[in-house]
């Protein structure tokens, strides 16, 4: 029995640290999503992609989170398993292994009941923010709300390919801003980063662009035609953010 209490704490805790990761991870930019994908990757060792390891292992903050996980990872799985088994190993009687077993299910199912109550999550993050606000030097932001990523706002990353309506064009000649669109960054294949670029700044093929703005202005621009036909629906969209700002003047 007190192998199978042993098993449920582990498995608690463990949920906890990856939560706190994923946490510390958001606070350094990456998704909410990504955050908690690379937290569990990394504390479980089962690796990553490519581009999602560079965008870990070139931020200093990111690294020695992932770092520390990994390493506390792998001493939470092997005591996991060894409890785990002597939960089923130890215990003499029928009526024992019972009991253990009743307590790993029971204590699985709670313990997934917190992870999916929002009440729970809310609770569990505001807390974890203070603890990182105020142990850590880990600059503790909600980029979701600075961002106000809500009201169909979004953050966006695009592959530019060679026949888009972006390739070869100055922000200037794009003019994505009376669209409502604001281009944060321009990684140009890995050689070189172009953060809040200028309006002379020029977007070639290969070019990952970083936009923020509205959901359904980001797939008509990566669908417009490069020709006169993209030209057009630029200018129709304009005037729908016009009409927008002009509507909330009023």
């Amino acid at each position: 029995m007190i192998a199978a209490i042993t098993l449920f704490l582990i498995i608690t805790l463990s949920a906890l640290i990856t939560r706190i990761a994923s946490i510390a991870l958001a606070h350094t930019g990456l998704s909410t999503q990504s955050a908690r994908f690379q937290a569990r990757s990394a504390y479980t060792g089962t690796g990553f992609s490519t581009s999602e390891s560079e965008k870990i292992m070139n931020h200093p903050v990111r690294r020695k989170i992932v770092y520390t996980l990994m390493l506390i990872g792998n001493a939470g799985i092997v005591t996991a398993m060894s409890s785990l088994i002597l939960t089923f190993v130890l215990p003499d009687t029928l009526t024992s292994k019972l009991y253990g077993l009743l307590i790993i299910v029971g204590g699985l199912g709670f313990l997934w009941w917190a992870i999916r109550s929002d009440w729970v999550d809310r609770g569990l993050s505001k807390i974890i923010n203070r603890m990182l606000q105020k142990y850590t030097d880990i600059n503790v932001q909600d980029y979701a709300a600075v961002l106000h990523l809500h009201d169909n706002y979004h953050v966006s990353e695009k592959r530019v390919e060679a026949d888009s309506w972006l390739a070869n064009k100055t922000l200037i000649e794009l003019d994505l801003r009376k669209e409502g669109i604001t281009v944060l960054g321009i990684d140009r294949q890995g050689k070189d980063y172009l953060g809040s670029p200028s309006g002379n700044s020029k977007i070639l093929p290969g070019d990952l662009i970083t936009l923020y703005g509205k959901a359904e202005v980001f797939e008509n621009i990566y669908n417009r035609s490069r020709y006169l036909e993209g030209d057009i629906q630029h200018k129709e969209y304009v005037k729908k953010e016009n009409q927008r700002k002009k509507e909330q003047r009023e």
